[in-house]
């Protein structure tokens, strides 16, 4: 949900180059509501904090991991997090990048 949440947010920011209108963003998030998602359980929030300090990433990266990890992800899409790190055995993509490695 986490993640959903700042799709929505950063997708309409002002200051993006290719900003989406509210209503679009909010209607393409809208449109995921078909694919599964995690709430934020004490489960994630443990996974998070082992995550934490394992990976030395601050509390929402390492939830947003944490909530891949326990839905059995292997891509997180993720503006914050490098494509070059591999952490807990997820594979970090960015979201507003059209190359073919971004989404692997």
């Amino acid at each position: 949900m986490q993640v959903l949440q700042e799709l929505s947010v950063e997708s309409a920011r002002p200051s993006r180059p290719e900003a989406l209108r509210h209503e679009e963003a909010t209607a393409f998030v809208e449109s995921l509501e078909r694919f599964p998602t995690q709430a934020i359980t004490l489960d994630v929030m443990r996974t998070a904090l082992t995550f934490c300090e394992q990976f030395g990433l601050p509390y929402w990266d390492s939830a947003d991991l944490a909530a891949a990890r326990l839905s059995g992800c292997d891509v997180v899409y993720s503006e914050d997090l490098s494509p070059e790190r591999d952490d807990a055995g997820l594979r970090a993509a960015t979201p507003f990048t059209n190359s073919p490695e971004s989404a692997g």
